[in-house]
């Protein structure tokens, strides 16, 4: 009886462990830089640090960040661009975490007789004005001391770009990879800028409700070192990581390992440098490019805040 009554007591011991876990619903799409959080979730890593997470997926980012805004989600992985987009609402976007910054996985690619940005003048470019090609492109003629109205943009989605471009009616199309690489190859073309030529501001990471840092900094904090825990992962064993991510996303390991090359990952030392002051200049030149081309019809927010609090504590306890 002692035994049976003992038994019962443990079960109960560990049922109790187990609805004592944290939940976080958070919100992402299909970028590669966002992937580590599948490998977090396959390997246990966010119980492993106390929390229960649920991944939902967005095709749509604008979908996403406003989904979190809104308090149907309580985090979404975005890129910095598309929350200082979001419709006003009675909170404020909290930027919390870079996850990735990209280095050569975004680019322009023109057809064969175009070499170079400047010689863009008066060309047709295809890109969706404002969403992050549009970003890139800005960037790309801010670097070679171009003016947005010296182009004309076509406004298509990233699809219709490379259609357009093949049959010859765009001189150039604002791409990511892998289809950066495969349109150049296609129509033996010219790729003539990544974001691997620039400082970019293509800043991918984890956005809340500064409301909800408020009350549930603990979890964040919880999220951020199983985040590191899979960076440091990455950076151990990077065959193994994009193994299990590949086989989350019904790719191979080299397809996976080839997008995610062009990226930077949201380590602890990028998050430290970022977070004491490049996010905040990099909001400063992301407004300036907006305003410099009003084209987007967007509303810009000024009122994003890259709060450090979760991720301080995820540093100071990290190991």
């Amino acid at each position: 009886m002692l035994v049976f009554l003992l038994t019962i007591l443990l079960k109960g011991c560990g049922l109790g462990q187990s609805d004592r876990l944290a939940t976080l619903k958070v919100g992402m799409n299909n970028w590669p830089g966002y992937a580590l959080a599948l490998y977090a979730q396959k390997q246990g890593l966010f119980e492993q640090r106390g929390l229960q997470v649920q991944l939902v997926h967005f095709s749509n980012q604008q979908d996403n960040i406003r989904a979190t805004l809104r308090e149907a989600l309580d985090a979404s992985f975005v890129p910095l661009w598309e929350v200082m987009q979001v419709d006003p609402g009675n909170d404020t976007p909290a930027f919390i975490l870079v996850a990735d910054v990209s280095y050569g996985s975004d680019g322009i690619v023109s057809q064969p007789n175009i070499k170079s940005i400047q010689q863009l003048k008066g060309k047709k470019v295809g890109t969706k004005l404002g969403t992050v090609s549009h970003l890139i492109l800005l960037e790309a003629l801010n670097a070679y001391n171009l003016k947005p109205e010296n182009i004309e943009i076509t406004d298509v989605l990233n699809s219709t770009s490379i259609h357009k471009i093949k049959d010859k009616e765009l001189d150039a199309a604002v791409l990511w990879e892998p289809s950066l690489s495969e349109t150049a190859r296609e129509i033996n073309g010219n790729i003539i800028f990544t974001t691997k030529y620039v400082d970019s501001l293509v800043i991918d990471g984890l956005a809340t409700r500064k409301s909800f840092v408020d009350s549930h900094q603990a979890e964040l904090s919880q999220f951020i070192m199983a985040w590191f825990d899979a960076v440091d992962e990455l950076e151990r064993n990077p065959e193994r990581v994009f193994t299990v991510i590949a086989d989350e996303l019904n790719q191979t390991t080299e397809s996976f390992a080839r997008d995610y090359s062009g990226l930077k990952p949201g380590d602890r030392a990028m998050n430290q440098k970022m977070f004491a002051g490049q996010l905040k200049s990099s909001k400063q030149k992301i407004i300036e490019l907006l305003e410099q081309d009003p084209r987007h019809s967007r509303m810009i927010r000024k009122d994003v805040v890259f709060d450090a609090r979760p991720l301080n504590d995820a540093l100071k306890n990290w190991k």
